[in-house]
């Protein structure tokens, strides 16, 4: 299956180190090799990269390693075909408007006998089941709340519902985020960490490199990375439980 990479963060803050070790499982040193993408939140807007091709082999990933482009809240996505065609339609993640601002959206997983009906404006453009799903949520977020954006609270509780009935169709890692909180659902592997003052390094598992987060941080400095595998060999990433959704806003989970 694909794997999933989100970062939420209190001051805009670049996801280099962190991708560079994420975009080697795209074909190296894992074999989610069918395409790949990321999304930047900046201010109102999204800066949005995909691209078919392998993330190992992939120019714009390349780009994106070496680009300390700062963001608050940004998910990536290296994916493992199985449904869909490997095409640049089909990559994650996957960006629609909705209450007046931008919502993006990438999952990990495999659904079967999902075929909600939408009778909306959201439609999906490929052919995956991923899109679908994050269509089917923004419908129901519509239906539910009509033109008035509700809280981050009344959003997770129905996230939390709509998520569960999503998942009984098969396994459901995802994240979504309007650029002011990052949502990200567990069906059965996702982790996180939290990183703060006081800071310390970081060695990558899958890359030779580590960093001295205290040389590049302020004391007031907070970020969480949410992964569906530790992508450090020397920080204590938690992990969520099964059904588990949970709510990152600046730089922390909520209670």
């Amino acid at each position: 299956m694909c794997q999933l990479l989100g970062m939420n963060c209190n001051v805009p803050t670049d996801i280099v180190f962190s991708f560079t070790g994420f975009a080697t499982r795209g074909g190296l040193t894992d074999e989610h090799k069918d395409g790949w993408g990321i999304a930047f939140f900046e201010g109102a807007g999204v800066r949005l990269f995909v691209d078919h091709e392998s993330a190992v082999a992939s120019p714009v990933a390349s780009l994106i390693k070496s680009y300390p482009i700062k963001s608050k809240n940004v998910i990536s996505h290296i994916r493992k075909a199985t449904q869909g065609q490997v095409a640049l339609e089909n990559c994650h993640p996957f960006v629609r408007e909705l209450w007046g601002r931008y919502w993006v959206f990438a999952h990990n997983g495999d659904l079967k006998n999902f075929s909600p009906a939408l009778n909306g404006p959201f439609r999906p453009v490929g052919n995956t089941d991923s899109e679908l799903a994050f269509c089917y949520l923004l419908q129901q977020l519509r239906e539910q709340f009509g033109d008035t954006p509700p809280t981050t609270d009344a959003l997770r509780s129905t996230l939390a519902a709509l998520t569960s009935d999503i998942a009984a169709h098969g396994v459901f890692n995802m994240m979504l985020s309007d650029g002011s909180a990052l949502y990200a659902h567990c069906s059965t592997r996702l982790h996180y960490i939290v990183r703060q003052y006081p800071f310390a390094q970081a060695k990558l598992s899958d890359e030779d490199l580590t960093v001295d987060f205290s040389e590049v941080t302020t004391p007031n400095d907070r970020v969480a990375v949410i992964v569906t595998e530790p992508l450090t060999t020397n920080e204590a990433w938690q992990a969520f439980s099964a059904g588990e959704l949970k709510v990152f806003v600046e730089g922390a989970p909520l209670n």
